[in-house]
């Protein structure tokens, strides 16, 4: 199972990525929280976060191990990386141009997306990111960690440099 959220300042686009990558959900929550991985990136957007949290989350657990890459359930709540296997073949007919004519901002990032999806055996779940912790299941919970853990790096990062 690999969770994936990011958390973005608008004004400085500058985000962090956190990712939760674990084989069963047996751990205590606790134990399960150090294990949450954080990244910085600069230059980028909210759509464009959550597509780098995930290919580095891949390429981080998945594709420097493919002898251990087994079927993976990839939890998100971005929807632009839900509709991206449903959008693949018109993306790469119109070869990442829009309607107008106008290279998409974030190509290079899908055809990496696109290149990690045929290497791993991925399936993307959506999850609703911020429900109310009294309707949060398991899975939700889990979810939470990594969106806590990026919304917290993103306001660390800006109290410092305040």
């Amino acid at each position: 199972m690999l969770f994936t959220d990011g958390s973005v300042d608008t004004k400085t686009r500058i985000g962090f990525g956190a990712y939760l990558a674990i084989n069963s959900t047996e751990s205590p929550r606790a134990d399960l929280k150090t294990k949450v991985k954080v990244k910085k990136f600069e230059n980028t957007s909210s759509t464009t976060l959550e597509l780098q949290t995930l290919l580095w989350a891949i390429d981080d657990v998945f594709l420097l191990h493919p002898e251990k890459t087994k079927r993976v359930a990839v939890y998100s709540d971005s929807q632009n990386i839900l509709g991206l296997l449903a959008r693949r073949s018109s993306l790469e007919v119109r070869e990442y141009f829009s309607r107008d004519g106008k290279q998409l901002n974030n190509t290079e990032f899908y055809q990496q997306f696109f290149k990690a999806m045929d290497q791993c055996d991925c399936q993307i779940i959506k999850v609703d990111g911020h429900k109310p912790r009294h309707s949060k299941n398991d899975t939700d919970q889990l979810f939470a960690l990594v969106d806590k853990a990026a919304r917290f790096a993103l306001r660390e990062f800006n109290r410092q440099i305040s």
